[in-house]
C-alpha cells in the first residue's frame, strides 16, 4: 500500500483515481502530477515501483499544499472572516449557506433537519 502525504492509497485502484483520495487533489491535478512524474495513469497502485512513488511524492511536495496544511489554511481563512465580521463570516458562524443560495426553501444540508411546528392545545372553557 502506497502512503503519500500521510494518506494510505487504495491498492486496487488506478493511480489517477487513487491520488484523489488525498485532500486537495482532484482529477485534473492528479493528471498533471502523474504527467510531471512520468507515471502511467492507468497503472494500479499496487503495481507501482518504489521510485515511481518517490517521484509522485516529490512532485506533490513541490506543487503546493495538500492534506493537513491545506485544511489548516482553509480553517484559518474561515476564522479570519468570522473575526472581521464580514457577511460571509456571519453565514459561517450561523451555519447557513455562504455563497448566495436561497434558504427560504432548500438548504437542508446546511441547516439540518426541519424543526417541526408544535401544535398548541386548545384551552378548555370553564363551565359555570
Amino acid at each position: 500500500m502506497a502512503r503519500i502525504a500521510g494518506v494510505d492509497l487504495p491498492r486496487n485502484k488506478h493511480v489517477n483515481i487513487g491520488l484523489t483520495y488525498i485532500y486537495g487533489i482532484g482529477n485534473s491535478r492528479s493528471a498533471r502530477i502523474l504527467d510531471q512524474a512520468k507515471v502511467d495513469p492507468m497503472k494500479k497502485i499496487q503495481d507501482l515501483a518504489e521510485d515511481e512513488v518517490n517521484r509522485i511524492r516529490q512532485v506533490i511536495e513541490g506543487e503546493g499544499m495538500v492534506e493537513g496544511d491545506l485544511r489548516k489554511d482553509v480553517q484559518m481563512n474561515i476564522k479570519r472572516l468570522i473575526e472581521i465580521g464580514s457577511y460571509r463570516g456571519y453565514r459561517h458562524r450561523r451555519n447557513l449557506p455562504v455563497r448566495g443560495q436561497r434558504t427560504h426553501t432548500n438548504a437542508r444540508t446546511r441547516k439540518g433537519p426541519r424543526k417541526g411546528t408544535v401544535a398548541q392545545k386548545k384551552k378548555a372553557t370553564a363551565k359555570t
